[in-house]
């Protein structure tokens, strides 16, 4: 059956996990830019954030059984998935880190996303309309703020860690992180207004 390019990601994503492989192509062809640039911020060499763009929808094609299509949000499943896998492959490459055998158990556990059934759901169209006002948000956020969302975010670094990597005490970081999380928050509801 051909995939229409008006199908929504959540029905291609269905079709992904009925094992529907033109599906898994058109999710790639709308997905594979957005994601790729994701992959890139976290891990900067080209030829490992090519493997992991692969790994990544390797994944979606064992594991798309595992979302929650009641959420429908499949925009924030797929980011966040790619998210966790670039991460995952950057905290590989530190030697000084301890590593956990990578099993499918610990890629439900690590890599697949468990979203909240609280968060609304989002689509391409959508998150790239709101693309400059995030980056706004994130532009009005001290450059201590940016640093450590960067490092939990981008790095995926634990508050243990960027407390260590800072030198500051692990209050703090939760309590920067919070701040700096409630400020992005407030930025993108003026944003709105």
């Amino acid at each position: 059956m051909a995939v229409s390019t008006s199908s929504t990601d959540l029905e291609l994503l269905e079709r992904v996990a009925s094992y529907d492989s033109r599906a898994l192509e058109a999710l790639y062809n709308r997905y594979s830019p957005l994601l790729y640039t994701v992959i890139k911020k976290i891990v900067s060499e080209e030829s490992i954030a090519e493997n992991v763009l692969s790994d990544v929808f390797v994944i979606i094609w064992r594991k798309a059984n595992l979302f929650d299509f009641n959420s429908a949000n499949v925009y924030t499943w797929l980011v966040t998935l790619t998210r966790n896998k670039a991460t995952d492959t950057i905290r590989k490459t530190h030697p000084e880190k301890e590593v956990k055998e990578y099993t499918d158990s610990y890629e439900e556990e690590f890599i697949i996303p468990h979203l909240s059934k609280a968060i609304d759901p989002l689509d391409l169209k959508t998150a790239l309309s709101l693309k400059d006002n995030v980056e706004s948000a994130l532009n009005n956020l001290t450059e201590a703020q940016q640093y450590v969302l960067y490092l939990a975010y981008y790095e995926g670094l634990t508050q243990k860690e960027i407390a260590a990597k800072l030198n500051i005490p692990f209050p703090t970081v939760k309590s920067k992180l919070k701040i700096a999380l409630s400020n992005l928050k407030e930025n993108l509801i003026k944003g709105d207004s």
